[in-house]
């Protein structure tokens, strides 16, 4: 496997191609067209943008390379230096030397670049001599623009034996012992012209030509790196899952046989399935890096002073699920700037630094991806939210007041809840939070929050590292196979009849000294309407036809903490499943969140456990408000 630092090589390696071929087209543009400002003003980006990643990256020779040509082209554009055919030479010679530098990168080759280097620099020196030989003496050229780094060039009219010092901004600071003539018969530059003494006349001659040569020849390169639409990598997920189905079906029908004659298209499939699903990840620093812009806008709109950290952008997450969850990104984190952190004269009377600091963090846990988005506020207060929570009618007075803080602070994803006084341009924390809980449950993650008032707030998303393929409980309702993702299944117990209570309009039972809701699934599936499912005595249907020593299969589920035990009539197995959505006119069936094809061939339907719970905590609170 790669480590970072190689697949962060084989990146720049990808755009410094991309960068060495715009440049070999722009020169052209321009050597037909000299004054076309638009290939200039191109040029100086790109070797700007070249020299600042090279330098990241620690190639210092590119770096140094591209700083010369970047301070070339600011003349250039600055008019003080004139483009003629020995400088075009010239810079396709340098551009050539960074694709043979790129080269040798790849082949971990040093490449001999100061004799060009120092050239580059005699160019830039001798355009400017030029132009203050032509300036007014008194009237220096450019007198109103301030210093910049193009500015620098003293530095570039020192005595021969110093101008093997890097430029400023390049990344080579180490002392240089070689001489000029050295690194001019290391670079072989072919220049018989050259006034320069350090450059040879005639020997060598044969060697530069073909140095030269093979520079040219090497310009033909293509990246290690292809950009393939995601349409197309959705698209050979889709025949690598029919591959696995038929896989599956294979194996299931030669279970007979004794031998080992699958293993090997069990093994190949499996891999081919995970290498395409590795290409799918992305690190989650391509989401994180555009909350920049959002916070500023929200703080600036809010008139506060707030600083955005990351921390995990390296974090590698399925594509699909990063899109699924950028929304829900959104809401949370406009509502810790808007919501949560407090205005800095509240910080400051608090004891607080004036600025706020909002902290996106990503890290690995097991096969999720966990995602934390904290914040220094005011923290969220529990009893504020009891309060709305009773003036909203969302539930009973006496039972909210009997519930612990968290409990209560979880309402803020109840749907068109919210804590804020005033309808603002900013949304306040609660705003959007049901579309949070949605969006999360609807990928099989979990969301949580951990607050404390006057320090801040925690909300994390768990998130599935791929959406591809799912770890699933398959089980049989009514002779019919089902499947509930393993992200939702806490524990598979047995229990008798009388081990399971009637309260109220439900069933309860204990499990590991907690007591869960009880919910046969037989009971809202038979249901042959919707009305059906808000019947006073719906829940008891099943368990009123049973002895008290049955025996029940029950699978306890866990969604936003909310353990609820589902009961089926038979337990199957774990199985990778590879989940597709319901098409019409089935999409919008209730308690299902997709389908999927077993190897059997039967079709196995996927139970949306976030909404059979929320139908049922939702359900029970309405019968009893109307009780």
């Amino acid at each position: 496997m790669k480590s970072k630092d190689d697949e962060l090589r084989e990146i720049f390696l990808a755009e410094a191609l991309d960068q060495y071929e715009e440049l070999n087209r722009l020169f052209t543009v321009l050597e037909k067209d000299h004054a076309d400002k638009s290939s200039v003003e191109a040029i100086f980006r790109i070797t700007h943008t070249l020299k600042a990643n090279a330098a990241a990256m620690g190639f210092h020779n590119i770096a140094s390379l591209s700083h010369i040509l970047e301070d070339i082209f600011s003349e250039i554009k600055q008019e003080n230096l004139k483009l003629t055919t020995k400088i075009f030479n010239d810079l396709f010679r340098a551009n050539d030397k960074v694709g043979v530098m790129l080269d040798g990168i790849k082949e971990g080759k040093e490449i001999p670049y100061k004799g060009l280097l120092t050239k580059l620099k005699l160019i830039l020196q001798k355009g400017s001599k030029e132009e203050k030989k032509l300036s007014p003496p008194i009237k220096p050229v450019d007198t109103d623009t301030p210093p910049t780094e193009n500015e620098k060039v003293p530095e570039l009219k020192e005595p021969a034996e110093n101008t093997n010092t890097a430029p400023v901004g390049g990344a080579d600071s180490a002392p240089q012992e070689k001489t000029s003539e050295q690194e001019n018969k290391e670079d072989k530059i072919p220049d018989p012209k050259s006034e320069s003494p350090a450059l040879p006349k005639k020997t060598g001659t044969t060697e530069s030509e073909k140095d030269a040569q093979k520079e040219v020849q090497q310009q033909l390169t293509f990246s290690d790196f292809v950009q393939v639409p995601v349409g197309k990598l959705d698209a050979l997920l889709n025949l690598v899952g029919e591959l696995a189905i038929e896989k599956d079906r294979i194996i299931a029908n030669s279970s007979r046989y004794e031998s080992n004659e699958y293993a090997r298209l069990y093994r190949i499939t499996s891999d081919l399935q995970y290498s395409v699903m590795n290409v799918r990840l992305v690190q989650v620093n391509v989401l994180f890096h555009k909350f920049h812009r959002i916070v500023r806008d929200v703080a600036t709109l809010e008139g506060k002073k707030v600083n955005l950290v990351l921390e995990g952008t390296d974090i590698e997450i399925d594509r699909n699920v990063l899109h699924s969850i950028s929304e829900s990104m959104i809401h949370l984190v406009r509502n810790s700037v808007s919501h949560g952190i407090e205005s800095e004269k509240e910080r400051l009377e608090k004891g607080k630094a004036p600025e706020g600091k909002v902290t996106l963090r990503a890290r690995n846990e097991k096969e999720y991806v966990v995602i934390d988005i904290i914040d220094d506020g005011k923290g969220i207060d529990a009893e504020v939210i009891r309060q709305k929570v009773i003036e909203k009618g969302l539930a009973g007075a006496d039972y909210v007041k009997s519930l612990p803080d968290l409990e209560v602070i979880k309402y803020i994803f109840e749907s068109g809840f919210s804590s804020r006084e005033e309808v603002t341009a900013v949304s306040g924390r609660g705003v959007g939070m049901d579309v949070v809980r949605k969006a999360v449950d609807a990928i099989g993650g979990k969301i949580s929050i951990d607050t404390k008032v006057g320090q801040g707030s925690k909300f994390s998303l768990l998130l599935p590292s791929s959406m591809a393929v799912k770890n699933a409980l398959l089980f049989v309702l009514n002779g019919a196979e089902f499947a509930i993702p393993l992200s939702f299944t806490e524990a598979v117990v047995s229990v008798t009849r009388d081990k399971i209570h009637k309260v109220g309009n439900g069933l309860m039972t204990t499990h590991l000294d907690k007591t869960i809701s009880v919910l046969f699934l037989n009971d809202i599936f038979n249901c042959e309407c919707e009305e059906e499912l808000y019947e006073a005595n719906l829940q008891h249907k099943s368990i009123d036809n049973l002895k008290p020593e049955d025996r029940l299969n029950i699978v306890v589920v866990s969604v936003d903490d909310r353990m609820v035990g589902f009961v089926v009539d038979k337990l199957l197995q774990q199985k990778e499943i590879i989940e597709k959505p319901l098409g019409k006119p089935v999409d919008h069936i209730r308690f299902v969140s997709g389908a999927t094809i077993l190897g059997n061939g039967n079709v196995c339907l996927v139970l949306d456990a976030p909404d059979i719970v929320d139908f049922l905590t939702k359900t029970r609170l309405q019968l009893a408000h109307n009780r």
